[in-house]
């Protein structure tokens, strides 16, 4: 499969809908807390925080049954209609007239975020799968929504105008999501198909794939906690007044989610688990350090280091491991899914860990992780190798070129219909940028495959690719009959 690379309408698209979402997830959650701690103590602060993250995590998790229960048609007009109840919330939460009526505000705005941000990485799954520059892409995202709220934080200091700033970034990824989802569903060439269903004809075999998707979401919450501890104690340090920590943290976090983008596609991603499994050691460390008087800063610079590639390792394999599942709406959001959850449920608990001043039950707690986490890494990795395979075609006793000959001579392929499907096979890049590299207009294509739907009794390029794969020469009749979307 070619890679695509940075610059295409769809990488650019994908890099758009996750910078945008968590710029504007992190920025609401900012003044969701910031608004909460001019009301209440600091205490209750944080209880309502995690009440936020708690519920944001529902909204990832009932995306796949609002996505699939909602006809493609009213999508649009849903899309706007929970924008438009999230500003509401935003101005809400921004005016914090009571603490009711912004805890309140809050938990619909986080739901709404939770549906968002699923929706976000399952758009992002539909228009890069396959990618082989897949975690790059997830880097200069995060970079790119870490920075805009760099930016925002440092030019914004009237709450009214930072309320606004993010009304207009969550109408343009509503924006987004309607875009993305109108040109996927004109490469399906009109069928009525919900995306979903179409990521699934190509997915192969599911076997094994569920056991280790559930490895992977408790390789992750588990890898949260010792990160989530890491930041506690960052947060407890800064409060105590060892370091003002400031903004500047931000760039470093920015600049550690491109480097680890750029680290972990080497080889594809062939090395990102144990590049991973190296930066939890270091972070397993820098926890106990910090607690036994160790330097302040270098905790800093490890956390944020860390923290970065946390994310764009468990986003990368997330939206990786969607496009295998037979539910990848369910599965692209997981990571951030997860990783809220655990925030939320441990951040009490590490914090009153941390604050005993008991460092030998610290000290014990982060073995423990470290222990675990090596476990399930090492079953994760054994058998993600397996489960992330393409199914392998069947032995056919023919060579790839012979079989295009003989695919093309059965159907009566033209010249350039054969030159067409030959770009459809080996490149995974939109309808728009195969018209490109075709040089020819994007109308014409569509033609073009139309004739060659027409030709082989399929309704969409998906279903056309899935049939040539399928298609064994010495049984064209009993693979023509098997086409699911052969027309008698």
């Amino acid at each position: 499969m070619k890679t695509r690379g940075l610059r295409t309408p769809a990488s650019i698209n994908a890099i758009l809908l996750l910078s945008i979402f968590t710029f504007v997830f992190l920025g609401v959650e900012y003044l969701y807390v910031n608004m909460m701690s001019r009301m209440v103590g600091e205490d209750q602060t944080v209880i309502a925080q995690n009440y936020a993250l708690g519920i944001s995590v529902l909204g990832f998790i009932l995306y796949p049954v609002l996505n699939r229960a909602v006809h493609e048609r009213f999508k649009a007009l849903l899309t706007f209609s929970t924008v438009l109840v999230s500003i509401i919330c935003i101005f809400l939460i921004q005016q914090h007239i009571s603490y009711a009526i912004t805890l309140t505000a809050g938990l619909i705005l986080f739901f709404l975020m939770g549906l968002f941000g699923s929706s976000a990485h399952y758009l992002a799954v539909c228009t890069i799968h396959g990618e082989r520059t897949l975690a790059r892409l997830v880097g200069f995202a995060y970079a790119g929504g870490i920075l805009l709220q760099y930016i925002n934080n440092n030019l914004i200091n009237i709450e009214i105008a930072e309320a606004v700033i993010l009304s207009v970034f969550l109408a343009v990824l509503s924006v987004l999501f309607i875009r993305t989802r109108h040109v996927f569903r004109v490469e399906l060439m009109g069928e009525e198909k919900t995306l979903s269903k179409a990521l699934e004809k190509t997915n192969g075999p599911i076997q094994k794939k569920i056991t280790t998707g559930l490895l992977l979401v408790f390789l992750v919450a588990l890898m949260a906690c010792v990160f989530s501890t890491l930041d506690n104690a960052i947060t407890l340090g800064h409060a105590a007044g060892a370091m003002d920590i400031g903004q500047w943290p931000r760039i470093l976090l920015a600049l550690s989610g491109l480097a680890a983008g750029f680290l972990f596609d080497i080889r594809n991603r062939k090395y990102m688990t144990l590049m991973m499994y190296c930066v939890m050691v270091f972070s397993v460390l820098c926890v106990i350090i910090l607690r036994w008087g160790g330097p302040f800063l270098t905790g800093v610079v490890i956390a944020y280091i860390a923290s970065g590639f946390f994310v764009v390792f468990f986003t990368t394999s997330f939206l990786e491991f969607a496009a295998c599942m037979r539910i990848p709406d369910l599965w692209a959001g997981m990571g951030r899914a997860v990783n809220n959850l655990v925030a939320a449920l441990i951040t009490n608990s590490s914090v009153t860990l941390l604050l005993s001043g008991r460092n030998l039950t610290l000290v014990i707690f982060m073995l423990v992780l470290f222990v675990a986490v090596s476990i399930l890494m090492f079953a994760y990795t054994t058998r993600s190798h397996t489960a992330l395979a393409p199914p392998e075609a069947p032995a056919t006793g023919y060579t790839p070129k012979e079989k295009f000959s003989s695919f093309a001579s059965l159907f009566s392929l033209t010249d350039r219909e054969q030159d067409v499907l030959q770009y459809l096979l080996v490149s995974d890049s939109s309808v728009q940028d195969i018209a490109q590299q075709m040089a020819i207009s994007r109308p014409v294509l569509y033609r073009h495959i139309s004739s060659l739907n027409e030709k082989t009794g399929t309704k969409s390029r998906i279903g056309l690719l899935q049939f040539y794969y399928e298609w064994i020469p010495e049984k064209e009749d009993a693979a023509l009959e098997k086409s699911p979307d052969f027309r008698a």
